[in-house]
């Protein structure tokens, strides 16, 4: 055989096996797979980031809802490499991370846009902030701390709580007095002798995020704690920022998923750490992102609005979630009795 013919046949193969490879990696990635929250959430998603990763990448992005917890171990636990991206929550993450549920991400392959250091996990994407916060009914006397909450003598009225000690005990020692810069770890003994003082002005220990709005507009209650993207800008209802907890949803990357599809992720994570994007998915579900920036693009009218405005996120607390890893088990069983009782 001739050299130029072999080498002909050389070049003819490597780009045979490169248009595999590429044709392969493509089919791969047509679509990226993403399990959320749902609701306005997931709405927020599609029109902030899907759509400007899509828009570069032509990869289409499918979206589903919900996203608990057991799913996400499922998954792993049947090598199932169909779905890439998955959201938690701060304490999911570290639930997550100490079960190897999520593959390490590469930052240097992100390459993010400036953030909040604190939404920068080694195994999660910090993409959104939320409060759950005091607010009430229009024509209340307004809250300012919690100590007000606790006071029903001189802030008469029915209240809602939720249902969950990972918001009611913090509030409970803010209430009893605790610096908000010393809240962990948890006094969990006076945090439930606070409880116990409030429960029977307490009508709704509520569950879903949907409630206290409800009941707030229906004159069911007149003060509540709530999740801020379902009170902000809502008729009726005034909150303060002023020691509310403040948590971070994450995008992580399941364990086991393709090389090919932990790839088009890492594309997917860069879009949520812009600032306009950002922007997009806050006119859908008023959350702000992980952009230090992203109060610059608000008005002066909506500063007051987001968790993370200068004069917001300062006031707030985030929680310690080791100590909460360490101690949710015996924390959630005594909660448990305490709601048999009240």
């Amino acid at each position: 055989m001739h050299r130029r013919s072999f080498n002909k046949m050389v070049v003819a193969a490597a780009v045979a096996t490169l248009a595999h490879k590429v044709t392969g990696a493509n089919a791969a990635v047509d679509e990226l797979r993403l399990i959320e929250g749902g609701g306005l959430n997931g709405d927020a998603i599609d029109a902030a980031y899907s759509k400007a990763f899509t828009a570069k990448t032509g990869i289409n992005v499918v979206r589903e809802s919900p996203n608990p917890f057991g799913k996400l171990r499922a998954l792993v636990e049947s090598k199932d490499s169909s779905v890439t991206l998955y959201e938690l929550g701060t304490a999911s993450l570290q639930q997550a991370k100490a079960l190897g549920l999520l593959e390490k991400l590469d930052w240097e392959k992100i390459a993010p846009l400036p953030m909040f250091p604190e939404a920068r996990d080694d195994y999660g994407m910090g993409y959104q902030y939320y409060s759950t916060l005091m607010c009430w009914r229009k024509g209340e006397k307004p809250l300012k701390t919690w100590a007000d909450f606790f006071n029903p003598k001189d802030y008469p009225g029915k209240r809602a709580l939720a249902d969950d000690p990972v918001y009611a005990l913090p509030a409970a020692l803010l209430a009893a007095g605790v610096p908000i810069g010393k809240l962990f770890p948890l006094d969990v003994d006076l945090a439930f002798q606070k409880l116990e003082e409030i429960k029977s002005s307490v009508s709704v220990w509520w569950k879903a995020g949907a409630q206290p709005p409800q009941l707030l507009r229906d004159n069911e209650v007149q003060y509540a704690n709530a999740y801020s993207g379902r009170v902000v800008g809502q008729e009726g209802i005034d909150f303060t920022y002023n020691q509310a907890n403040l948590s971070i949803g994450y995008l992580t990357v399941v364990k086991g998923s393709p090389p090919e599809s932990v790839e088009a992720a890492y594309k997917f994570l860069h879009e949520t750490t812009d600032p306009a994007n950002q922007l997009i998915a806050a006119k859908v579900l008023p959350y702000s992102g992980n952009s230090p920036d992203f109060e610059k693009l608000l008005t002066a009218e909506q500063l007051p609005s987001f968790p993370t405005t200068a004069s917001n996120k300062q006031v707030q607390h985030f929680s310690d979630q080791a100590w909460w890893l360490d101690n949710a088990a015996t924390v959630q069983t005594r909660w448990q009795e305490f709601a048999l009782n009240r």
